[in-house]
């Protein structure tokens, strides 16, 4: 029996030895395939568990530097409880508002009369504005920290301030925004595209349309990551081809900044296009439009991930001649001196007409000035009168301050809502009342 045994075990692996003997490509396939099988198991681990970091990580930085959309579902009003805050003006984030000196190489000067002028005033939050047009969606939102309206653009489409007409050969366009910490470069951005105004539309097709324009891609993004903008300017002997003239592009780093509300301004000055972020300035291209080229202007995106918020466009005309204005014809009134909202406080995108203001007293040591504030129609009007009178001794200040002009030729007074230079019935006519004037004496 215990031979049996034996025998049959001896036997049995025999058998199992012969198997190995008669198929070792099969068993070597087999161990192959489980290698392979074990290290993709190990990398899918690896991936997640880094891809889990990753946004445990972004997570993080939401809560911490994005800007957020409030939960807001009213309309905001243009006044406080004590009617202290005249108009919904041009804001950046609360606590990220840089001093004025930091604008010292800050050379934009917004143009004279203010055309189009849109804070979303009138629009309720979560309503797309009724005055714009789009092939998209969008609405407005509210963002934490934030006093004004944004309007939240669609991933894909074409949007047009529909009153915004032709603009003539020297204009200024100047508008906050915003995005979401979960943009990428690679995931798009926000379009400046300034078409003849005959081939304004709402087709998509506008990006690469073959008419004389110029098209500025914006592709701000997260912390930590490089922000590009692409400019592509026509070829104006090319029509036909829709080849470019001009296709460059240049990092943001230093302009840019992440989690805040960013100032984005555009002057252009015949076939000169310059455009700035925040205090920078990042494009002066001397060829971007053709001679005597009137234009329009449009937004488009083409965003895959993230949030994009576009607040407060401003566009005005005219080059200001400080100059001749203030020393020939003894007045010179300016709307390119703004202030935060209901306060005295001075933006910094107001250096570049301080700037030249000063260098006009400088020039003419006996010249003195009378410096007179004026607000819009919106809020108490007693409040308006003390608050014109506080940024005109403000913008004194700065002068002196900043620019080493003697006080005692500057005289300060302030006229409050009382001589509007027109209706207050527009968000352009309020724009244009909130005005700093400058007189001779």
């Amino acid at each position: 029996m215990k031979n049996i045994s034996f025998l049959l075990i001896f036997m049995m692996i025999g058998v199992l030895a012969k198997a190995q003997i008669v198929n070792p490509k099969e068993t070597a396939k087999r161990k192959a395939t489980d290698r392979i099988n074990n290290k993709i198991d190990q990398g899918i681990d690896k991936g997640l568990d880094k891809v889990e970091g990753v946004f445990k990580k972004k997570d993080k930085k939401k809560k911490d530097n994005e800007p957020k959309e409030a939960d807001n579902s009213t309309d905001n009003t243009n006044t406080d409880a004590n009617g202290k805050s005249e108009e919904k003006q041009e804001n950046t984030a609360k606590g990220s508002t840089p001093s004025l000196k930091a604008y010292s190489k800050f050379d934009f000067v917004a143009g004279e009369k203010v055309i189009y002028f849109d804070d979303y005033s009138t629009t309720n939050v979560g309503d797309f504005p009724a005055n714009w047009n789009t092939n998209a969606s969008g609405e407005i939102v509210s963002l934490d920290g934030n006093d004004s309206k944004f309007l939240k653009v669609g991933k894909k489409g074409i949007f047009i301030p529909e009153s915004l007409k032709e603009l003539p050969e020297n204009f200024t366009v100047e508008f906050d925004m915003a995005v979401s910490e979960d943009m990428s470069e690679m995931e798009g951005g926000l379009l400046v595209v300034f078409p003849v105004l005959k081939e304004r539309n709402l087709n998509y097709d506008i990006y690469f349309n073959r008419k004389p324009q110029a098209n500025i891609e914006l592709h701000p993004v997260g912390a930590g990551q490089g922000h590009t903008s692409i400019m592509y300017v026509a070829d104006k002997n090319s029509e036909s081809t829709g080849e470019w003239a001009i296709s460059n592009q240049t990092k943001l780093n230093d302009s840019w900044k992440s989690g805040k509300i960013n100032r984005i301004s555009f002057w252009r000055q015949k076939t000169r296009l310059r455009m700035y972020i925040n205090e920078h300035k990042v494009w002066d291209i001397p060829k971007a439009f053709s001679e005597n080229q009137k234009c329009s202007m449009l937004f488009g995106t083409n965003i895959w991930e993230g949030s994009m918020f576009v607040a407060n466009l401003r566009v005005a005309i005219g080059q200001p001649d400080t100059r001749s204005k203030l020393i020939t014809e003894g007045k010179l009134v300016t709307r390119g001196i703004t202030f935060d909202t209901g306060s005295d406080k001075i933006k910094p995108e107001s250096y570049g007409i301080l700037k030249e203001i000063a260098q006009v007293l400088s020039e003419n040591p006996s010249v003195k000035v009378k410096i007179v504030g004026h607000t819009d129609s919106d809020g108490n009007a007693a409040n308006n009168l003390e608050l014109s009178k506080k940024r005109a001794a403000a913008v004194r200040q700065a002068l002196a301050s900043e620019f080493k002009i003697d006080s005692s030729r500057m005289q300060t007074d302030g006229k409050g809502a009382a001589e509007p230079s027109e209706a207050n019935t527009t968000p352009q006519g309020k724009a244009n009342n909130r005005r700093v004037e400058f007189i001779k004496l």
